[in-house]
């Protein structure tokens, strides 16, 4: 349990030093993620971003355990 969270601590930090390149190649901007824009109130749900790291990761995992 400990080596899994600190493995996803590190990951965050990793995808978080690395989100201003991530951006450059269309990660945040895909056309299933969601953006409402209001006066004084913005939402983002980035869901297409999200299926894509979630699947990323997912083989990255299992190759891993491999």
């Amino acid at each position: 349990m400990q080596r899994s969270l600190v493995i996803l601590g590190l990951t965050i930090l990793v995808v978080g030093f690395a989100w201003p390149w991530l951006t450059r190649i269309g990660l945040g901007r895909l056309p299933g993620d969601f953006r409402m824009e209001r006066d004084g109130f913005t939402f983002f749900f980035p869901l297409a971003t999200s299926l894509i790291v979630s699947v990323v990761l997912s083989l990255l995992f299992w190759l891993f355990r491999r």
